[in-house]
C-alpha cells in the first residue's frame, strides 16, 4: 500500500534521475583546499534532508536506493574552529555516525568527546535528537558531552529515557540554553537561540544564529510559518534574514499539492515555493543568502530534472548541498 506524508512513503517515477547537485557557496576539492589553508572557523553542512531523510525507510520506489547520490541525510550543520580546536554540532540527527565520519574527513578530532565541544539541539522531533542514542553505553559510552537544550527539551532528556540513563550515567552533560542570549564558544563565536513556532510536544523549538568572526549563520530547520513568527514571538525572517550572510531555511513541502489525498494545510511548514514568493520583495543581494533545506523525501525539488528544481534556479535561489562550506572569518 502507498503512503504519503513526513513520516510515510510515496513512490516517484523518474526513470533515470541525474545527481541531486545543490547550488551552494564554497564546493569542489580547489575551494575546500583553500578553506582549510585561510579558514579560521567555518560552518559545514552535513545533511539537508527532512528528519527522515531520504530514501525512506519503506518507500521502495524512491530512486535513492539505487543512485546513493541522491541519497539525503538528515539536516545538521557544524562549526568547526580551527585556530581553537573546537567543533559544535548542530542536531544530532539519525545520520550522526556518517555526519560525524564526514567532519572527520575536513577536520582534526579534538579530545573531546567524539571530537566534539558540544552539540545544540533544535527541538525533540527524532530527525533534530535522535541521534544522541550512540553517546550511551551500546556505543560510544562518551563522557560529559556536553549537549546545548532550551529549558523544555532539558527537562524533557532529564526525565525520560533512554536520555535520562545518559545524563544519569554522566554519557551527556545537558548545558542550559535560554531564547535570545548568546553563547560565546571562543572571543569571537557566539551561538544565539530564537523560539520559533512549531509543533512543541515534547519540547519548545530553536532557530540559531551563529555570529563569527566576519560571517554570520542563520540555521532554522523547522518552524510552522513566518507570519506566526512574526505575530507571536515579533521576529521577522526578513530582519533575520538581513543580520546574517547565509541563512539555511525550512524547506519541506514545495508546494500543497505534494501529498495528493492529504490535507496539506494541517501538516504547518512554509511552502519552498510560498517562501520564494514572499522573499521576491527582497533586494537580490539578500535572497542571494537563502539557502534552502530540511527537504522532505516527497519534495521533488531534490531531484535536478524536476521542473520544480528548475523553478528554484529560474528564479535565482538556490538548495543547500551536503559538503557546502562558509567561511565565518
Amino acid at each position: 500500500m502507498q503512503r504519503t506524508g513526513l513520516g510515510f512513503t510515496m513512490k516517484f517515477q523518474f526513470g533515470i534521475i541525474a545527481a541531486a547537485l545543490f547550488a551552494t557557496g564554497c564546493t569542489g576539492k580547489q575551494s575546500e583546499e583553500r578553506s582549510e589553508q585561510t579558514c579560521g572557523t567555518e560552518f559545514v553542512i552535513l545533511g539537508v534532508g527532512q528528519d527522515a531523510g531520504a530514501p525512506q525507510i519503506g518507500n521502495y520506489g524512491d530512486p535513492a536506493w539505487n543512485d546513493r547520490s541522491l541519497k539525503l541525510l538528515a539536516a545538521a550543520g557544524a562549526i568547526i574552529d580551527h585556530k581553537n580546536g573546537q567543533r559544535y554540532l548542530f542536531e544530532a540527527t539519525p545520520d550522526i555516525r556518517e555526519q560525524l565520519h564526514q567532519l572527520d574527513t575536513i577536520s582534526e578530532n579534538n579530545d573531546d568527546p567524539l571530537g566534539l565541544s558540544g552539540i545544540f539541539l533544535t527541538h525533540a522531533h527524532i530527525g533534530h535528537y535522535s541521534g544522541l542514542m550512540f553517546a550511551g553505553h551500546e556505543s560510544a559510552g562518551t563522557k560529559d558531552l556536553r549537549v546545548f537544550a532550551l529549558p523544555r527539551m532539558k527537562t524533557y532528556l532529564e526525565t525520560n529515557g533512554p536520555w535520562s540513563q545518559m545524563v544519569n550515567f554522566s554519557n551527556i552533560e545537558i548545558a542550559s540554553v535560554s531564547p535570545n542570549q548568546p553563547i560565546d564558544l571562543s572571543n569571537k563565536v557566539s551561538v544565539t537561540a530564537y523560539l520559533v513556532p512549531h509543533r512543541d510536544e515534547y519540547s519548545e523549538t530553536a532557530a540559531f544564529v551563529i555570529k563569527g568572526p566576519s560571517k554570520n549563520i542563520l540555521f532554522l530547520p523547522d518552524i510552522d510559518d513566518w507570519d506566526r513568527w512574526e505575530s507571536e514571538y515579533s521576529i521577522r525572517i526578513e530582519d533575520m534574514i538581513a543580520q546574517v550572510d547565509v541563512a539555511y531555511l525550512d524547506a519541506t513541502f514545495f508546494d500543497n499539492q505534494e501529498l495528493p489525498g492529504r490535507d496539506m494545510t494541517k501538516i504547518p511548514h512554509p511552502r519552498l515555493s510560498g517562501s520564494m514568493d514572499r522573499f521576491e520583495k527582497l533586494a537580490q543581494s539578500e535572497r542571494d543568502k537563502v539557502r534552502f533545506f530540511h527537504l522532505n523525501h516527497t519534495n521533488k525539488a531534490r531531484f535536478i530534472d524536476s521542473k520544480e528544481h528548475r523553478s528554484i534556479m529560474q528564479r535565482g535561489y538556490k538548495l543547500a548541498k551536503r559538503g557546502e562550506r562558509t567561511c565565518l572569518d
